[in-house]
């Protein structure tokens, strides 16, 4: 017989996603770097692989947004405070994906670097604490504005952000410099297109022909338009996620897209890389019942915006595939700007299943390529528990 490990740790929500977070020197020695037990623990912490999808010995919640493990650290980074390092556990299958940033959870990585002890929320200046994160998985920047009182965390108050239930602190991010322009300071549109026509199984598309827009800011996403695959751009994740052939679809024209975008070499990777790139599909505005009967109306938006993660689609929207809406609708040409109405713009106002969401992005065009100096969005987060997880011994 066998007992469990103890490891300090916080349950936290960040934006619409919840995760477990770790200080890198709480846990144990040999998952302190990268490798196989690293892994493993974060597996048996969530609850995975798990043939149920239900994650209930463990702390997931078998959605993609709360299937999820962060690590912070003092930063190794000149000028950062932490480094924020990201784990998407799959619910069901055996593999953690470190190919890409949760942005939602980046309001968390900012505010948890103040309750970890370290950053100190007194040098606070106008109620504020700025937090720069440097986040490990993609090598950017990310600024975190966090209202702090009384030397803590300020975690209530009365923002409000669609898909999340009650209101809470606001606390403002800075994606600085969000675009993979590759090794080579390339284009953030991989291919150098702003729209390609990617060839597709005519099963899957009448023709065997639809048009794409890739891009690398926020996170790798692939934006189609919803009418090309047969949707309108309103649908709820019970339309989606209930339909295992339309799920199908989705991975293969998500594997199509990231061999297009350089990502993988084979369709047998894209069952390791599930979290990037994203695939999503955008529409022009119109009125729509929200998940939670709410009426959103197209008056108030510019575009409608679904995205699948980990296979299925978001209830919400992830953090980081806003930075990628909003980059991509602040350049003329893109498949996202033409269903906002075209034209230049410095933010955009989408509507997802749950509600609405604004983001900014500053795009602007240096010697023919496009480039994004930064995105700005507003999130919330807030510590649900705080003490140990335990782990069974032997398991990582």
């Amino acid at each position: 017989m066998t007992g469990q490990t103890r490891i300090p740790a916080t349950y936290m929500r960040g934006g619409t996603s919840k995760g477990v977070f770790f200080r890198l020197e709480d846990l144990p020695e040999s998952a302190r770097t990268p490798g196989t037990a690293r892994d493993k623990l974060f597996q048996r912490v969530i609850g995975s692989p798990d043939p149920y999808a239900a994650q209930i010995d463990g702390m997931g919640g078998a959605t993609s947004s709360t299937s999820k493990c962060v690590i912070i650290s003092p930063s190794t980074q000149p000028d950062h405070d932490v480094d924020y390092l990201y784990g998407q556990v799959s619910i069901d299958t055996d593999f953690v994906d470190w190919s890409g940033n949760c942005g939602n959870l980046s309001t968390g990585a900012g505010a948890f670097a103040i309750h970890a002890g370290y950053v100190d929320a007194n040098r606070a200046e106008n109620g504020v604490c700025t937090v720069r994160i440097w986040q490990a998985n993609i090598g950017k920047t990310i600024i975190a504005h966090v209202p702090v009182a009384n030397g803590e965390v300020q975690e209530t108050g009365d923002f409000e952000l669609d898909g999340v239930t009650f209101p809470a602190a606001e606390i403002v991010l800075e994606f600085v410099d969000p675009a993979d322009d590759g090794d080579e300071g390339g284009s953030m549109f991989p291919t150098g297109n702003l729209v390609d026509e990617l060839d597709v199984p005519e099963e899957i598309v009448p023709g065997g022909k639809l048009k794409a827009t890739m891009i690398t800011a926020g996170i790798p996403t692939i934006f189609v338009n919803a009418a090309d695959i047969g949707f309108t751009g309103t649908e709820l994740r019970e339309t989606i996620n209930t339909n295992p052939d339309t799920l199908r679809r989705f991975e293969a024209l998500r594997t199509i897209g990231a061999i297009k975008m350089g990502l993988i070499k084979s369709p047998e990777e894209a069952a390791k890389r599930q979290h990037t790139p994203k695939i999503a599909f955008v529409a022009p505005p119109t009125d729509y019942p929200s998940s939670s009967g709410k009426i959103v109306k197209g008056d108030d938006i510019d575009l409608l915006v679904r995205a699948m993660s980990m296979g299925k689609l978001h209830h919400a929207m992830m953090g980081t595939a806003s930075v990628a809406i909003a980059t991509a609708a602040a350049v003329p040409g893109t498949l996202v700007n033409q269903a906002a109405g075209g034209g230049e713009r410095q933010s955009v106002r989408f509507g997802h299943p749950s509600g609405t969401l604004r983001v900014g992005a500053e795009a602007r065009q240096v010697d023919g390529q496009w480039t994004v100096t930064k995105a700005i969005m507003s999130r919330s987060a807030r510590i649900l528990m705080e003490g140990h997880v335990r782990v069974p011994e032997g398991s990582f």
